[in-house]
């Protein structure tokens, strides 16, 4: 399988254990990991659960003659892209590595828009929260004045700064920024 990605011009890296791989590899950086349930020190799904503790954009696949379908099915809503079995078709072993490096692409990219997004929104200032909270909910400026208990004008000074500061236009971009990124 080794000669294939490489003949496939991908870079691989290999380790002695899993604790080598977590201690030495770049785990914020997007790339397929293949891991087996059974390797020296730490289990395959020890280091997938510590890659998605870590939030890492790393995308698993597990290629193992081991394993039974619970933990294939636990292993993969936790965010495993697929489990393999060892001797299956290049083509289908290929496919799936395309796959993983597709969706640790695009995980990377959700990671630094969140990041982006959360420098934004640490930005605003603590009332400037509190009204995007409110407003998020489409609350007329007179409700979330009386709510906070500040003036209508000051609402509608801090409704602009915010849509400054998070780029958005209007209460649903700032409802579904909120919910995507988890802000609050």
């Amino acid at each position: 399988m080794i000669t294939l990605l490489i003949a496939r011009g991908y870079r691989i890296q290999a380790f002695a254990s899993g604790e080598d791989f977590l201690r030495a590899a770049n785990v914020l950086s997007p790339g397929c990991v293949l891991l087996d349930v059974r390797m020296d020190g730490m289990s395959g799904l020890q280091v997938h659960d510590q890659l998605v503790r870590l939030e890492s954009p790393l995308k698993v696949l597990f290629l193992s003659a081991h394993g039974d379908i619970p933990t294939a099915l636990d292993s993969t809503r936790k965010g495993a892209i697929d489990w393999l079995v060892k001797g299956l078709p290049s083509e289908v072993f290929l496919d799936k590595v395309e796959s993983a490096m597709e969706a640790a692409e695009a995980s990377s990219r959700h990671l630094q828009e969140r990041a982006e997004i959360m420098a934004r929104w640490n930005d605003l200032t603590p009332r400037e929260r509190d009204v995007a909270l409110l407003l998020r909910h489409n609350w007329a400026n007179k409700l979330i004045a009386s709510e906070l208990q500040i003036g209508v004008r000051a609402v509608e000074t801090h409704r602009a700064k915010i849509y400054e500061k998070l780029w958005v236009s209007n209460p649903v971009e700032l409802d579904r920024m909120v919910r995507d990124y988890k802000l609050a």
